[in-house]
């Protein structure tokens, strides 16, 4: 017998049955797309906390348990034994690569990682000072113009090239875009780079493509910096239908040129209450400015006739400790160790950690530190600097957009995203 559900209008006692689509995993789905054609009304749903926009095998999150899975694999087992670019490669192509299909992936990346000399000369229309997301939004849609037969896709081998080619040129943007901003000259992509380490390239080399030596007579680029940026791509690679994937995904239902889409989905995630997150937990703990204080902000959240908020804890769909955060914490106290790091901004996130872990308040209200909270100061630990923590974000999510974006594409029963309202006015 097919699953369904019935609801029934107080009113006037009419009852609507509709299908229950049964999930592989998490909560079942009411199938209500004939809801409006039965009853006459729409479903009202602030913030679509309640709605399933779309069908998807791509990534998977339990908020209650604090499980992530992309493709089925946790986010544990990714993170820790395998590299940024095999989650890009599984995410694309649905399986972990062979050793030979990822040599072969990460030497077509390298290539591709360089940008049309038009291009280049975008950045210079913008002021000095401008900030990196909002000269990557711009050029990751001005990409569209260099590639504009990709809004014609027809086969997999064009998904695939389409989807390469915008992994490839992402850090190449966001490393152009960081470096206009504060009047620096380019550096070109190194293909005797790997993905993470390159970045850290274009954003730290001298214009001359050299690297500073330290005292110890070490390279700037250490191998612990490059696993600790990897990880942080990997953990931001994707996460189901947050806002910016919505929004690629909406962008995607008009038919629009796939880069477009997600220089829409950069913008949607350069809010506060998205990917720039992680910037205001910096500039809060900056605030707070010393150890001592922090008993004292932690009081004013508590307070409710207090409008003060703790940055870096609690999140919309985990109500346990965000799988990503734990394994963050792991690599803050790696990198503390490794690094020899003892920051003052360390310290304060320490306290305010320990705090909140024990303190019924947060605990009762299921405030964990997320994502952010960790992903800043490991950034600034890595000298990135703070106008550059959402364009890392959507150096890592770029391959989740695009992924999201080709799967949407290919669902032959997709619509133009349009939702409905509650009319209040007159």
């Amino acid at each position: 017998m097919k699953p369904t559900i019935t609801i029934t209008d107080n009113r006037n006692g009419n009852s609507y049955e509709f299908d229950i689509k049964e999930a592989t995993r998490g909560p079942s789905v009411a199938d209500i797309s004939s809801f409006y054609a039965q009853t006459g009304m729409f479903t009202f749903d602030n913030g679509y906390t309640s709605t399933a926009s779309c069908r998807s095998e791509i990534t998977f999150i339990d908020g209650e348990k604090g499980e992530l899975r992309y493709r089925g694999i946790r986010i544990e087992e990714l993170a820790q034994n395998h590299t940024y670019l095999e989650v890009c490669y599984l995410l694309l192509n649905s399986t972990l690569p062979t050793k030979d299909e990822l040599y072969a992936f990460d030497l077509e990346l390298r290539h591709r990682s360089f940008l049309h000399e038009g291009l280049k000369n975008l950045f210079l229309t913008f002021p000095t000072g401008a900030h990196p997301m909002a000269a990557l939004s711009a050029a990751t849609a001005a990409l569209s113009t260099f590639f504009y037969d990709h809004l014609h896709i027809g086969d997999e081998s064009e998904y695939q090239e389409m989807a390469r080619r915008i992994i490839a040129k992402i850090p190449t943007i966001a490393a152009y875009a960081y470096r206009h901003s504060i009047g620096a000259s380019f550096i070109q992509p190194d293909i005797g780079r790997g993905f993470t380490e390159n970045f850290l390239y274009m954003l730290r080399a001298y214009p001359n493509g050299r690297m500073h030596i330290d005292v110890d007579g070490e390279r700037t680029i250490k191998p612990i910096e490059i696993k600790a940026l990897d990880t942080i791509f990997s953990l931001h690679a994707d996460h189901e239908q947050n806002a910016s994937t919505s929004t690629v995904r909406g962008v995607a239902s008009t038919g629009a040129h796939p880069y477009v889409a997600i220089s829409a989905g950069i913008s949607a995630l350069w809010g506060r209450a998205h990917g720039g997150a992680n910037e205001s937990v910096i500039a809060q703990l900056e605030m707070i400015g010393h150890v001592d204080n922090v008993d004292a902000f932690i009081a004013r959240a508590k307070d409710p006739q207090d409008n003060f908020k703790l940055m870096g804890f609690g999140h919309r769909v985990y109500k346990n400790f965000d799988p990503r955060a734990q394994i963050l914490k792991g690599l803050q106290d790696q990198l503390k160790d490794e690094l020899n790091l003892d920051s003052n901004l360390m310290k304060i996130a320490q306290k305010i950690e320990d705090i909140a872990l024990n303190d019924e308040y947060f605990i009762k209200r299921k405030l964990y530190p997320n994502i952010d909270f960790y992903s800043g100061v490991i950034l600034t630990a890595l000298q990135i600097p703070t106008s550059m923590f959402t364009p890392v974000f959507v150096i890592g999510r770029t391959v989740g957009w695009i992924t999201q974006w080709v799967e949407f594409k290919k669902d032959k029963d997709t619509k133009i995203a349009r939702p409905r309202q509650l009319y209040l006015g007159k």
